[in-house]
């Protein structure tokens, strides 16, 4: 199972670097994707409709906002590790200390993640990727595409979360937790990923819902949004745009695995 899940990652990984080279071009034409697209998007919106967004209530509706918050501030700090590594990959090493810093302070004073007490010492946390990293080495996005269950992204985009889904703290978390023992390493693994995904989708309901509610193509509606969101990212250097100038405030990242 170790060597099986080895090789397919490194076969994710090298798919996709095959992917970005050949479609990663400023403003690439994303037309001849949409029957693919709206035909992804329409199975991603039935398996959202009938299993996952009814698991979100469910989550909602068993525990109180204050479980649903220590939650979200677990799985924000197992991010920092890979906020650490890719401030290094970008030269950024003061934000790099930073991150580090968080992770620490918060990992023990803060009760394995799920109290945010580095922000509460002025440490702000300043969260990063493998995405951003190939943004900052000028590698353009390309062309919009939906994946199955994780939806809207772009082969940049696919290439950072495969990254750090293999490079992640959830990966060696469960190794090391469970001492290279392969089910119960892939149990916990796949298990807090879960749990994850469906904390994110149980804070996303709400925006969801209105951002397609009054919708004509809820698919336009989506990659419209998507897109705009991508513009707040910065490439080769130069500052994204501002939330005002991207049109949206929110992040589709947030869908991505640890």
């Amino acid at each position: 199972m170790n060597k099986i899940s080895k090789f397919l990652g490194v076969l994710l990984l090298a798919s996709a670097a095959q992917i970005v080279p050949v479609w990663a071009e400023e403003n690439a034409d994303d037309s001849a994707l949409e029957s693919y697209n709206r035909a992804m998007f329409n199975f991603n919106a039935v398996a959202d409709h009938f299993v996952i967004k009814p698991v979100a209530k469910g989550y909602r509706a068993i525990t109180t906002e204050f479980i649903r918050e220590r939650v979200r501030n677990f799985y924000a700090n197992l991010k920092e590790p890979v906020s650490v590594v890719n401030h290094t990959l970008q030269g950024d090493i003061a934000d790099s200390g930073k991150s580090l810093g968080r992770f620490l302070i918060n990992s023990t004073l803060g009760l394995l993640g799920t109290f945010d007490v580095a922000s509460g010492w002025g440490i702000k946390k300043n969260e990063t990727d493998f995405d951003k990293t190939l943004a900052a080495w000028c590698v353009p996005d390309g062309p919009f595409f939906i994946l199955p269950i994780f939806g809207p992204s772009t082969p940049r985009a696919t290439t950072g979360m495969a990254a750090d889904a293999f490079t992640g703290t959830t990966y060696w978390t469960g190794y090391f937790a469970t001492f290279g023992n392969d089910v119960e390493k892939y149990s916990f693994y796949y298990g807090i990923t879960a749990l994850g995904f469906v904390s994110m989708r149980e804070e996303k309901i709400e925006f969801l819902d209105n951002l397609t509610a009054n919708s004509v193509d809820p698919y336009s509606t989506i990659k419209s949004a998507y897109i705009q969101n991508r513009l707040k990212i910065g490439v080769c250097g130069k500052a994204g745009a501002s939330a005002e100038e991207a049109g949206y405030d929110f992040d589709f990242d947030d869908m991505d695995d640890e």
